[in-house]
């Protein structure tokens, strides 16, 4: 979201006078179907997935409280080391999902103007649609675990992560 928010910033104010001739260079160089701005969104992209690591995850803090609960990774001394494998794990999981999510985000732009195939929604839409229905799926599946709720599915036969219900 990110990503596509930034790349629109010049298109828009390219847009206020789209007769001048740095206005349409502007906009034919950032429009959904150019090389330029596909490479733009796959480098903001894999940008903003590290970003989002660096911020949220903390290799130091996460080694520092395994090692005073006790835990360790095997061949890796507690402490210093533990925080560089897992900064060095976290960069090489990042890469390949930065990259599948990439991937994801620029398949229907490509689609659309390969093969004129009539996909109305974008990569991030899809993404967003994708990530709520597997959380409603992870939400529906905690309350009947919770629950023990046979309801709508006593006569069904839908398969969960976990479990089968109405079976």
């Amino acid at each position: 979201i990110f990503a596509v928010s930034l790349l629109s910033v010049p298109y828009t104010i390219a847009s206020f006078n789209p007769t001048a001739a740095w206005s349409q260079t502007l906009m034919s160089f950032m429009s959904h179907t150019s090389i330029l701005y596909q490479l733009s969104y796959v480098g903001l992209i894999i940008f903003f997935c590290y970003f989002y690591n660096s911020v949220s995850i903390n290799p130091k803090d996460l080694a520092d409280n395994m090692k005073k609960w006790g835990g360790f990774i095997p061949g890796i001394r507690p402490g210093e080391p533990t925080a560089t494998h897992i900064e060095w794990v976290l960069n090489r999981i990042t890469l390949g999902g930065a990259l599948f999510v990439s991937l994801i985000a620029v398949l229907p732009d490509y689609m659309r103007a390969k093969f004129n195939v009539p996909f109305y929604f974008g990569g991030t839409s899809l993404l967003i649609v994708v990530g709520v229905a597997l959380d409603t799926v992870a939400q529906t599946e905690a309350h009947l675990v919770m629950r023990n709720y046979e309801g709508f599915y006593k006569n069904s036969k839908v398969k969960g992560r976990w479990f089968n219900v109405g079976q």
